[in-house]
């Protein structure tokens, strides 16, 4: 045997071999051609009828989202398995005689036609169109630091360097906590906040502005409406069910939220009652494991828990929480506390030496806020506790015509729309800040005082196309005098008040 033979054989075998491979790729591609034609056929199947509305149950009204799969009879009937169980349950356990019904007076049988077109219009909801995802993992590297966050704090808040200070740094450090998402043994704990600060003084602006800058969902509760689990009002879950519609029922980026509650200080302990502190105490008791990080069962768009909803669970470990409150009378505890120190003698502390100091809520502490109402488990979920000044005259001044989106700016744009230049001289700030002082509820008087003399100029600027500019006074604000006018291309003159 040569040489000659072995290549023979060898090329026979590898032949052999080719046209094996090939009949076994001829078989898959043929097999996936088939499997592609099945599917091609059954989405031509599927939406010829599919006309972008859920199919709603006949018996029970729900929709086949909730229902699940619905049985299609003639006439477009739709009816869900459950109802069609129970009624072949109901016509087949014996307790009703069919025959019987035959002949029974005033009984007729109903043909199947009869409920055609018995579906109205109304009651079809539209399919919701799954949209891709544009969630993005937070990046570590791509965190402002606080320096930045701060800045542009500033673009927006007038003064309270302090808090703004405080929340910046308590802030970033969280979401470099969310992002390192360390599970080493060193476990950094949560930047849960605590705001102080009467009212007024820019607490949920400061928040709002915030959870915009940093483009993360944000939730606004107020802790007022909070009772214990099983009393009426708001549940102390339904929180996380607000900062997930915020989130567009997406979890994930629900789970790296905001939750914002005001009038914290509402649910402090009662102290004299004889009766279940259900919106007090409890509603605190209630909120540690939300704070401290755990698992939740919350209804997906709605704020309450019934069948018809379905349920997801949202995990509170890297949700920033921020409580805020005017605290009253708190303010008397801190000053109870430092005149405790008074005693005889050349170094004794005068007792109205903290009488008239208006920044005595920046020397609270733990223990105050303790007296105050609120318990030990609670206040140690909230490791970081800053205060907010109350505005005096110059800050009010400055909020009115200063940040990006000034109270006064808004006004000037809107006359501006209309080829009209608006201006305040600044004796009518002055004025203005005087009478939101008089008030007392801080920055919110603002809007209020601008729009009530603002409402005849914004009235009468439109009817003359002749005004090129408006000037409010402090005679004006005074109800003294009137704004001057400026017409187009002529001296000023002065609008009469009535």
């Amino acid at each position: 045997m040569s040489d000659q033979d072995f290549i023979l054989v060898d090329e026979e075998e590898k032949e052999k071999e080719d046209a094996g491979e090939n009949k076994a790729d001829k078989d898959e591609k043929k097999d996936s051609l088939a499997v592609k034609k099945e599917d091609e056929q059954e989405e031509k199947d599927g939406g010829d009828d599919d006309d972008g509305y859920e199919k709603i149950c006949l018996i029970c009204h729900r929709p086949e989202s909730v229902a699940g799969r619905m049985i299609e009879m003639p006439n477009h009937i739709t009816v869900c398995q459950d109802c069609m169980q129970r009624s072949f349950d109901a016509m087949t356990d014996g307790s009703v005689d069919l025959s019987r019904l035959v002949n029974m007076p005033g009984v007729q049988f109903l043909n199947v036609s009869d409920f055609d077109n018995m579906q109205p219009r109304a009651q079809k909801i539209k399919k919701k169109k799954e949209k891709p995802k544009e969630f993005h993992q937070l990046d570590i590297k791509k965190i402002p630091a606080p320096h930045k966050i701060k800045a542009r704090l500033d673009e927006y808040v007038v003064g309270q360097e302090k808090a703004k200070k405080a929340m910046s740094v308590a802030v970033y450090n969280h979401y470099k906590r969310v992002a390192s998402d360390t599970m080493d043994d060193i476990e950094i704990e949560k930047s849960n906040m605590l705001m102080i600060g009467p009212t007024g003084s820019g607490k949920t602006y400061l928040v709002k502005t915030l959870a915009k800058l940093l483009d993360v969902p944000l939730a606004i509760t107020d802790a007022t409406s909070l009772t214990e689990a099983g009393y009426i009002g708001d549940d102390i879950e339904s929180v996380v069910s607000k900062l997930l519609a915020a989130a567009d029922n997406d979890v994930e980026r629900a789970e790296q939220g905001i939750i914002f509650i005001d009038e914290i200080d509402k649910i402090a302990k009662k102290h004299t009652s004889n009766q279940r502190d259900v919106s007090g105490e409890s509603v605190q008791q209630g909120m540690l494991k939300l704070l401290e990080g755990s698992e939740v069962e919350v209804p997906v768009g709605a704020n309450s828990k019934n069948a018809m909803v379905p349920l997801t669970t949202i995990n509170t470990k890297n949700i920033l929480f921020i409580c805020a409150g005017a605290f009253p009378d708190l303010e008397d505890i801190i000053k109870e506390r430092l005149t405790k120190k008074t005693s005889m003698g050349f170094n004794a502390e005068l007792k109205d030496k903290y009488e008239h100091d208006e920044d005595i809520l920046s020397k609270v502490t733990v223990e105050d806020l303790r007296k105050f109402g609120m318990i030990p488990e609670f206040l140690g979920r909230m490791p970081i506790i800053f205060t907010l000044k109350g505005l005096d005259k110059d800050m009010l001044v400055k909020i009115l015509k200063e940040p990006r989106n000034a109270i006064l700016k808004q006004y000037q744009k809107l006359l501006a729309l209309d080829e009209v230049s608006l201006i305040f001289d600044d004796g009518a700030l002055e004025t203005i800040a005087e009478k939101a002082m008089e008030k007392d509820t801080g920055a919110r008087a603002l809007r209020a005082i601008i729009e009530e003399f603002m409402l005849d100029i914004m009235y009468e600027i439109p009817k003359d196309d002749n005004i090129g500019e408006v000037t409010i006074t402090r005679e004006y604000i005074e109800g003294t005098g009137g704004p001057i006018i400026k017409l187009r291309g002529q001296q000023s003159i002065a609008m009469n008040d009535n």
